[in-house]
């Protein structure tokens, strides 16, 4: 290896050149068509709206048996706080 192989900066391998850069800058102030573009990730939406977040403080007994029950269920622990606040309040 050469010094020219650090210092070329690169995006997924290929090399970041001022030709490169012209093109992407071009492109960009033409402007994207939202729906064309990608989905990156993030959580997926819960219900009807954006999902609060709402801390609460539990006890070492109670941490406890929720983290044991989400175990055996195979689910997060706030999947296992919905799911009994859901049933204890009576909403879908």
């Amino acid at each position: 290896m050469n010094d020219k192989d650090f210092s070329t900066p690169t995006s997924g391998g290929v090399p970041i050149t001022d030709d490169l850069v012209g093109r992407l800058a071009d492109e960009a102030e033409e402007g994207y068509e939202v729906t064309d573009l990608r989905r990156r990730g993030g959580r997926r939406p819960m219900g009807s709206a954006a999902a609060d977040v709402v801390p609460v403080r539990l006890d070492p007994e109670l941490r406890a048996a929720l983290v044991r029950r989400a175990e055996y269920e195979h689910i997060s622990a706030g999947e296992v706080i919905r799911s009994a606040l859901r049933a204890w309040l009576d909403v879908a």
